[in-house]
């Protein structure tokens, strides 16, 4: 399709030719009063009285223009009326149909050109700020790549990017997007993750990393085995989420929906019956303008698809707009702590020696050769300390017995090692006095958010090891922004012991915690949120947490990247492991519900004031519609705040965000 035939088939044809059809038609009038009377037939005029009357005489070239100017620019919305009819909808383009023609019939071509002209300049305004509302779904597609190079019969062969093969090598050099979602192989690099996860800081790549479609490398040279390529990478589930979500009615949404059906012909019958008691037909015709709810009717879309692009931008997927309005009324946060409040990586923390006749690394080996044969999940971090420090076990791990919520036993080099809690040494008859000091020492480590793990040597305690998982440095300030967002309670549910949880909450400022809970606890926990009146978010791992995760009012998945599972199911996914963009996403929900808010008033104030206008005088038809569509642009353009970056209190810190300048470099 070429230039010409584009704008054909745009949206300001319509609108250029009749405003240029109008010119001409002021212009003969300006310029020879009016015109040659061309066609001799029925002339319509208004007397005094507002009454229509017919005498012969003939109307003028310039008239000619002013009706075609109102033919070109009404005719698309007089098809528009008559399929919504078909389909039995009376909508907006049925009020303009029956003013415009009815504008016609009395003989009033001016004001049947203005309110077409009017209508169809605000029709083609509003297609182009809705397309830019919807800029962050189209600068998703931008990113998508267009090619691929991959390594073929040991060449390297340029290739479109969905004619790649499942576990095909793929080359990723400087500069370049991945095509593919897939697991380094050989290589380093850089690539900025903005398009995925929304943060613009280029992340290292090595061996065994996962990559993302649509990222782009900042440097370096991967070679990247394909594991998800086409529909089934990340980035295109990403496209197809939003797209689906900023399509997604909200609640307010549909009973906008449901006023307006009712609306509209309520409007056709207050003209109908203010023409009849008036006898003043023009009076009619300017109240169907006048009552026209186009502001109110993209009062909510509009807002909903800004609001879940701005998201979408900053790698927070809403699943609709129902989630949206749902998000801004959360009261009540429930997080997992253990890769939510925690890295969910368990290190080796303290090592206390209690017999004076060891060094530190004496008890560190014993307690490395105990749980070198074990399968407990605290055993990892033990060993790799050991072996960092250059005394790890050696060969085969010796006997392991486990003993169920005591700890481990452990034959090493023919001595008897014990390993756990105050109860295992009791069990194997270690004398009381030294399992009193021991269990002081390990209270104590317990009270700092620490898993304490006694070690006896043929039944001498040797020491304590103490393991924990690390505080997120981002969870006390996530804690902080989600209050000052709005949210009256963070509470934590664990099923790890109350001392751990407890260090864990004082640390981060959590307002409720409950430990030791199984995973119907925690469907019970937040169940008794609800019973309370909370509306509830819960952040989980989608496993152990996963009947809680359905019954909370908003489940949110953290680091959906790569998981298909959470992009298509959580009703919000955070793309990266950033805890910080659960406030921003509530602050941002609550932005949005604001603008629906404001938008609805203005919707409404400006057709109660134009109504107040026509009854009292002064508001013409061409008048009513300039300021009809003037609303919808304002309400437009309102929505359209919510694509910028704010810096409020919910809002990222500047150096985690994605700036203007990262999504072009991203998109280009």
């Amino acid at each position: 399709m070429n230039r010409l035939q584009k704008w054909v088939y745009g949206n300001w044809s319509v609108p250029v030719v009749s405003g240029v059809l109008i010119i001409i038609s002021f212009a003969i009038q300006w310029l020879g009063g009016g015109g040659a009377n061309v066609i001799v037939g029925p002339q319509w005029w208004l007397d005094a009285g507002a009454h229509a009357t017919h005498a012969s005489a003939a109307f003028t070239l310039g008239d000619v223009f002013m009706l075609a100017g109102a033919v070109v620019a009404g005719y698309r919305i007089a098809v528009k009326a008559v399929r919504a009819l078909i389909a039995r909808i009376i909508g907006i383009d049925l009020l303009v149909s029956v003013a415009a023609i009815g504008a016609v019939i009395i003989g009033n071509f001016w004001e049947a050109a203005a309110v077409t002209f009017l209508f169809a300049i605000g029709h083609a305004l509003e297609a182009a700020t809705l397309n830019k509302t919807r800029s962050a779904l189209a600068e998703l597609v931008a990113v998508a790549p267009d090619s691929a190079i991959v390594m073929r019969e040991g060449e390297q062969q340029e290739i479109p990017a969905g004619q790649v093969r499942m576990g095909e090598i793929v080359l990723v050099k400087n500069g370049a997007k991945v095509p593919v979602d897939g697991q380094v192989v050989s290589g380093t690099g850089a690539l900025d993750e903005a398009s995925i996860t929304g943060e613009s800081i280029p992340v290292e790549k090595t061996k065994g990393s996962q990559v993302f479609a649509g990222t782009v490398s900042r440097g370096g040279f991967l070679q990247v085995l394909a594991t998800g390529i086409g529909a089934d990478t990340t980035l295109a589930r990403i496209i197809h989420r939003v797209e689906e979500a900023q399509d997604a009615k909200a609640r307010t949404q549909a009973f906008i929906d449901r006023f307006s059906r009712w609306y509209t012909p309520a409007v056709m019958v207050l003209a109908l019956v203010a023409g009849l008691i008036s006898g003043d037909v023009v009076l009619a015709l300017t109240l169907l303008v006048i009552g026209c709810p186009g502001a109110l009717v993209i009062s909510i879309p509009v807002a909903i698809v800004a609001g879940i692009g701005r998201a979408a931008r900053n790698g927070i997927l809403i699943k609709g707009g129902e989630f949206l309005e749902t998000s801004a009324k959360i009261s009540a946060v429930a997080v997992d702590k253990t890769g939510t409040l925690t890295e969910g990586r368990p290190r080796l923390t303290d090592v206390v020696v209690l017999d004076p006749a060891l060094e530190r690394t004496e008890v560190l080996h014993w307690a490395a050769a105990a749980e070198a044969g074990s399968e407990h999940p605290l055993a990892r971090p033990i060993l790799e300390t050991a072996h960092a420090e250059g005394v790890g076990p050696q060969g085969v791990p010796g006997t392991v017995t486990p003993v169920p919520g005591k700890g481990i036993v452990s034959e090493v080099d023919g001595r008897l090692v014990l390993i756990g809690n105050p109860s295992l040494l009791e069990q194997y008859g270690v004398p009381d006095s030294a399992v009193a000091g021991a269990t002081r020492t390990a209270q104590d480590l317990a009270a700092d958010g620490k898993t304490p793990m006694i070690v006896a040597v043929d039944q001498t305690v040797i020491g304590v090891v103490a393991v924990a998982d690390q505080v997120r440095q981002d969870a006390p300030e996530m804690v902080a922004r989600l209050h000052r967002s709005g949210v009256e309670k963070v509470v934590m549910l664990t099923g790890d012991t109350r001392l751990v949880a407890e260090a864990i909450g004082k640390a981060t400022g959590i307002d409720e915690i409950h430990a030791s809970l199984l995973p119907e606890d925690k469907l019970d926990a937040v169940t008794q949120l609800q019973r309370q009146g909370h509306t509830i978010a819960m952040v989980g791992d989608g496993v152990n947490d996963a009947p809680a995760l359905a019954t909370a009012n908003i489940g949110v998945a953290m680091g959906a990247a790569g998981s298909a599972v959470a992009v298509e199911t959580a009703d919000i996914a955070l793309m990266g492991d950033n805890l910080l963009k659960l406030p921003e996403a509530i602050g941002l929900a609550k932005r949005t519900v604001s603008v629906m808010r404001q938008n609805i008033a203005i919707a409404l104030i400006t057709v109660v004031l134009l109504l107040a206008g026509v009854f009292a005088g002064g508001v013409t038809m061409s008048i009513g519609m300039l300021v009809h569509e003037a609303s919808v642009l304002v309400v437009i353009a309102n929505a359209m705040r919510l694509l910028r970056n704010t810096r409020g209190s919910t809002a990222m810190p500047k150096s985690e965000r994605t700036t203007p300048q990262a999504v072009e470099q991203v998109s280009a």
